[in-house]
């Protein structure tokens, strides 16, 4: 009879452990995608001086940080215009000469996590290759 109890003990303590170790693998799994970047929208961008907007929408939840991604092409970002739901609007100063498949820096959001209705864009383009850059701006929640 202790036997008995013994490994129906041993089998508890062995199936307790396995689901807090499932419920941790969730736990990480949901906070490694609270830090993945969302595709907020893109644009092939012209040659010559210009802005474009990027509609965003309260659909996308609220943002902490924003990346600029640009393939394709070169373009000279002048800065970004981010208006938010509320109807505040920040200026980001970018100022930065985008080569072929480059990155921005990770650009933090004022007042924490933002809900953002549009994104303005201000570039121009010295494209000698005379490909199209594709500019897409990304959000982190």
């Amino acid at each position: 009879m202790n036997k008995l109890i013994f490994t129906l003990a041993t089998i508890a303590f062995l199936a307790t452990g396995f689901t807090a170790s499932a419920q941790h693998k969730h736990h990480a799994h949901a906070h490694q995608n609270h830090h993945t970047w969302t595709k907020l929208g893109s644009r092939v961008v012209n040659y010559k001086l210009d802005r474009d907007v990027i509609h965003v929408g309260a659909k996308d939840g609220g943002f902490t940080k924003l990346k600029v991604v640009v393939t394709g092409g070169a373009v000279n970002m002048h800065k970004m215009v981010v208006e938010y739901m509320n109807g505040t609007k920040e200026t980001i100063t970018l100022k930065h000469s985008f080569s072929k498949n480059s990155t921005s820096r990770t650009i933090d959001i004022r007042g924490g996590k933002r809900l953002i209705k549009d994104i303005t864009m201000y570039y121009d383009t010295k494209n000698l290759a005379h490909s199209k850059a594709v500019v897409t701006i990304t959000g982190r929640h």
